[in-house]
């Protein structure tokens, strides 16, 4: 039954892309095969192989040792705070080893192993996709570097992408998430969903973004300028990137903090006003959407509730919602992780419209334009990767 629900849910994915395309005739339907069956083979072996189990212990375990690092200096500047009895404040536990992993990412940086590792994993993307070399290394760049800085490493190019690569590029931003806060999901959700979302996100940008916006680039378009960083000292750089991870926590607690509060509240009216909150709401418009998911019709209000929050909101918001939720099988939370891991909400096209503003006022215009068709992309790209999840749970 599961497999004609995922065959189902993928006729319907296909289907809504489709009916957005912006170039049906244009669709190359070769690359799209070959992606979605990387994406099956990639998702057996990381949920069902011993080989894949492995890999994704030993790549929770680097984080988990991360988190224990951060722990440091966490517990040296706030003290008892960390060790409070019931568990540490999600601010400190959580957002503040940001800081740390953003450190980290600096420093591959600046010694050169990230810049090497992006650009060549693009490049072998780029063989698979059929898409050009910019937009591979973009969305490499985009999961390790975050949705607004990977912008700044193609600054040079910037202005002189037409229309319909600038949106693959925004696509590819919010379809992914950066490394710097992937230890933060981990503490939330099971780590295996992380890293198969991470996987399966990468390639489904590109399928449903050659199906809403395909199109072919020549020889002559198909460059790759990646914009050197100024040149700093290694203190500099550390600094930067240290500040960089605290702004993050920071404003990743304020949007929590005005988030949280909100849905209360919203939830408390339309508890008072009509016997059902907000969020039961919204769970009934996305449980359709739960279902050719591949979580069971019982559960596909509750699962919808919680995909709705992160669209709404966004995904930490979602995955306290979602870890709070006892109640649910372990098959739904698997697919409902894996949904979750993704900047697809309508915040993020406020971020992504102002990073690229701020770099070429012009296409920062044209990514607002396209936001909402930007985010039902991104949207598809995570209801896609919860399907073949799904498969295999």
């Amino acid at each position: 039954m599961k497999y004609l629900i995922a065959i189902l849910g993928l006729i319907v994915v296909f289907g809504l892309a489709y009916i957005a395309s912006n170039g049906k005739k244009q669709i190359r339907y070769r690359p799209l095969a070959v992606m979605i069956v990387l994406q099956i083979v990639l998702a057996y072996f990381l949920l069902n192989t011993v080989a894949g189990t492995y890999l994704v212990s030993k790549f929770s375990s680097a984080f988990n040792a991360l988190l224990a690092y951060a722990n440091e200096g966490i517990g040296f500047v706030f003290g008892g705070l960390l060790n409070v009895e019931g568990g540490a404040p999600f601010f400190l536990s959580v957002l503040m080893p940001i800081v740390v992993i953003s450190a980290l990412i600096g420093i591959l940086q600046y010694i050169r192993i990230l810049p090497f590792v992006i650009r060549y994993i693009g490049l072998v993307l780029s063989k698979i996709n059929g898409m050009g070399k910019l937009e591979s290394y973009n969305a490499v760049a985009s999961a390790i570097l975050g949705q607004s800085e990977v912008f700044i490493s193609v600054k040079k190019q910037i202005g002189l992408l037409p229309k319909h690569r600038l949106y693959t590029l925004c696509a590819s931003a919010m379809s992914t998430v950066s490394m710097s806060i992937v230890g933060a999901y981990m503490t939330m959700i099971d780590p295996k969903y992380v890293v198969t979302a991470l996987v399966l996100n990468l390639f489904g940008g590109f399928i449903i973004a050659s199906i809403v916006n395909p199109y072919r680039v020549t020889a002559e378009e198909d460059i790759l300028e990646v914009q050197e960083e100024e040149k700093q000292s290694f203190f500099e750089m550390l600094g930067e990137y240290i500040m960089d991870g605290f702004k993050v926590a920071i404003i990743v607690a304020a949007m929590l903090i005005g988030f949280v509060a909100l849905i209360a509240l919203i939830n408390g009216i339309f508890s008072s006003v009509i016997g059902i909150s907000f969020q039961q709401l919204l769970g009934y418009v996305f449980a359709p959407f739960a279902f050719i998911m591949g979580v069971p019709w019982q559960e596909a209000i509750q699962a919808g509730s919680i995909m709705a929050t992160k669209m709404v909101s966004n995904e930490f918001v979602a995955m306290l919602d979602l870890s709070q939720q006892t109640e649910l099988t372990a098959r739904t939370t698997g697919i409902v992780s894996v949904f979750l891991v993704s900047f697809a909400n309508f915040s993020s096209i406020g971020i992504i419209a102002g990073a690229v503003k701020g770099l070429h006022e012009k296409q920062g215009n044209v990514v607002a334009r396209f936001g909402l068709k930007l985010l039902y992309g991104a949207s598809l790209v995570s209801v896609l990767s919860a399907i073949i999840t799904g498969l295999f749970l």
